[in-house]
Parts: C-alpha cells; structure tokens; sequence
C-alpha cells in the first residue's frame, strides 16, 4: 500500500449513486477528495471507499472491472495489482459474481471510477450480503455525518 493511501481515513461505505452526485472537496473546501450530500443537508468527506457490487463487465487487458450496486455502476482499475490473500481474483473474477472493493476514488462523473486497494469474492453469501449492504451504508454514514 502506497504512503497516499496509509494517510487516508478508514474506508466509507457508499453507493455508486452517492459517489456521482458527489462535489470535488476543492468546490467544498481545500484539500483533495470528495463531499457527499446527505440527508438533512449534512455532508460527508470521502476519499477512500468500500463498495459492493455485482461484476458486469471485466476487461484484462484494462486491468478493470465494471461492478453494478443497486443505484448505477462504476469502474474499479488495477484489479490485476492488488495483494490478494488467497487467489480468488485473478483467474476467477467474472461476470456475476458479488464482490467488495476498498480503493481510492479517482472520479464521479459521468461514472465513478475507484482504484482498487483491496478486492474480495462475497458471492459465497451474496444473498445475505446484497440484503445487508444499503442498511450499513447508511448506518455507517449516520455515525460519520
């Protein structure tokens, strides 16, 4: 994990929907990184992500994977260069299967695009999972606004 990263806060769990509507922190304030608008007029300050999503499209050659969340899609780069625990990435990444990426977001607009820190197969549980995600979504945010 590169320095850019390691000083970064923890991970905020969001949705792509949240991320496209996001304004650059330099509209916002000074500094890098994005402002998501929540409920109530509160925002929130993200730069480093979690997110979970159905794989769509993946494109080797790219090093990228295009995954679906329940409110749009969005891009995840260097797929093909993040450690990997067990190999469950790089020959089995494919169409359909639910995931989680951690990463760094690189941009919102017209599609959010994340540079993957940390990938992991959840299709194991994608069930349970796919239930769960929008419900800690929120909930962390609450807690963080």
């Amino acid at each position: 994990m590169d320095d850019a990263v390691r000083k970064r806060p923890p991970p905020v769990k969001v949705m792509s929907g949240q991320l496209r509507a996001a304004e650059s922190r330099d509209a916002v304030d000074s500094g890098d990184g994005w402002a998501l608008r929540l409920a109530g007029g509160r925002s929130l300050r993200v730069s480093l992500v979690w997110m979970q999503g159905t794989v769509l499209e993946v494109q080797p050659e790219r090093n990228t994977v295009t995954l679906l969340d329940e409110t749009g899609t969005f891009a995840v780069l260097g797929v093909n260069n993040i450690p990997r625990g067990k190999p469950c990435l790089a020959q089995a990444i494919f169409a359909g299967k639910y995931v989680m990426v951690m990463g760094v977001v690189m941009a919102v607009s017209p599609e959010p695009v994340i540079r993957a820190v940390k990938m992991a197969d959840l299709s194991e549980l994608a069930g349970l999972h796919r239930r769960m995600w929008k419900l800690e979504v929120e909930d962390l945010q609450q807690v963080l606004a």
